[in-house]
Order: structure tokens, then sequence, then C-alpha cells
């Protein structure tokens, strides 16, 4: 086994299966802009490992991941921000991984906390579970290709109300729509979409490479990557999106009716 501890992410390597988790518990698990850093750079390296042949994302505490810390976005909103932004790395790693990706999804998974799962091949959620995307909440958009395709999986009509609306799916439903593979008590969770991974190490790495890319058309959901970054980030310099994170710290509701 390998490991390795980067800030508020540890990767582990064993038996095949690269485990990378989410260890920011305190802040439900709020990726950071360094994690978004450590998480592109596990995702490139477990595609040229050939001691890795699946990736498993799980997260510590009640929450899988509240979405991007909103410090974050609210310094990108107001100009203050500097330094490399490691978030479309992470996006970019994601659309193009030909390596099976599995994930363990508890609690709250807000915003990218669900998008990325969209890229994921097995998800397992618990029954507390709350997948939500509420972009338009924010004055944003949505990204990570979720677009695309999170109608294509759910159709349009609770796509748009998960977007727009905020509406949240409990693990249950997100299993009925065909968000997750299965939806398991939370004591087991862990363990099983660790048994998902093992069975995928098991399997002939070549064969599991083709498939997935029949799947998916890698270079057109970068490409909408590309395009959805472009319109968040001038998102992200409205006067809607100022008076959102203006409302958030000040631990207000916002008022849209005067900007626009």
């Amino acid at each position: 086994m390998s490991t390795l501890e980067s800030g508020h992410v540890q990767v582990a390597v064993d038996a095949g299966v690269m485990t990378i988790t989410l260890a920011r518990p305190d802040k439900k698990n709020a990726l950071s802009n360094a994690m978004y850093g450590v998480l592109a750079d596990s995702l490139e390296r477990a595609e040229s490992d050939p001691a890795v042949r699946v990736v498993v994302f799980q997260a510590d505490g009640d929450s899988f991941s509240a979405g991007n810390d909103l410090q974050d976005f609210a310094a990108q909103a107001t100009g203050a921000f500097e330094g490399e932004r490691h978030v479309m790395r992470f996006l970019k790693a994601l659309a193009r991984a030909r390596r099976p990706l599995v994930a363990a999804v508890q609690g709250q998974a807000v915003g990218v906390g669900t998008t990325m799962l969209l890229h994921c091949d097995l998800v397992f959620t618990s029954p507390d579970a709350r997948l939500t995307t509420p972009f338009v909440n924010l004055a944003l958009v949505p990204e990570a290709a979720s677009s695309l395709l999170l109608p294509a999986r759910i159709g349009h009509a609770r796509a748009y109300a998960m977007f727009a609306l905020g509406e949240a799916l409990d693990g249950e439903t997100a299993a009925a729509w065909g968000l997750a593979n299965a939806c398991v008590p939370l004591e087991d969770l862990r363990a099983r979409a660790r048994a998902a991974a093992d069975q995928l190490a098991k399997r002939p790495l070549g064969a599991l490479t083709a498939t997935k890319g029949l799947m998916r058309d890698a270079e057109t959901i970068a490409a909408l990557m590309d395009r959805e970054g472009e319109v968040f980030g001038q998102r992200l310099q409205t006067a809607e999106a100022r008076e959102a994170f203006m409302a958030f710290a000040e631990r207000r509701a916002p008022d849209f009716s005067k900007v626009g």
C-alpha cells in the first residue's frame, strides 16, 4: 500500500485501487483550490500508474462534499483571488479519465459534489444522502458538463428543477432515477464501494478502458466544460453573484430584485 496525505485530501493505493478520501469534515468537505489540485494530481497519476486500476472517491464525516468553498467563489467574484485555479484541471481529469471511477456518497453532495458523480461509473449512496445542484441560487450556471449529462441521465424537467430550484434528491431517489447504482445502509457504504472496486480491479483493464471510451465522448464533454466554464466565470463577475455571496457572508437571503 502507498499512502499520500496532502491538506484535506488523503490518497491511498492498495491492491489496484486508489482511494481518494475528502478529509475536511469540519467544513463538510467543501473543496478549496488546494484540494482541487490534489484531486487533479491524483487522477492524473491514476491514468499513468500501472499500480492503479480503479479509483474510489469517499469522504470523512457526515457529508460527501458541500461543494466549492464559497470563500474561493467570493474571492473570484470580487477579483481578490490570486494564483492558479485547479478546479478545471480536476474537471478535465474527470472528463478524460479512462480508469473506472467509483463513489461512495453520504450526507450532503452539493454542486460539484453531485456533478462529479456524473463522471463516475459506479455510484453508491446512503439513505441520508442529499444531492443538490443549486447553481442558480448563487447566480451561477451548471459546471462539469452537467448541463448535458444531468438531463441525459434524469430528463430535462427533473434536471431543470435541480438546477433552477435547487431541489434535492435523497439517496433512494438518486438510485431510482439512475444517478446511483444502489442506495445502501450508511454502515455498509464504504464496504460496498470497495467491493465493487475490487471486482473491477480483477477485470481486464484494456476491456474496461475500451468500454468506457465507447460509452463517453471525452472530448465533447471536455469542450462543454470549457463553454460552461466561460459562462461560469462571466457570471461570477455579475452584480447578481456579488449579491449572492454578500448575502451568504451576511447570513441573509439574497435580494435579486434590484440587480439584473
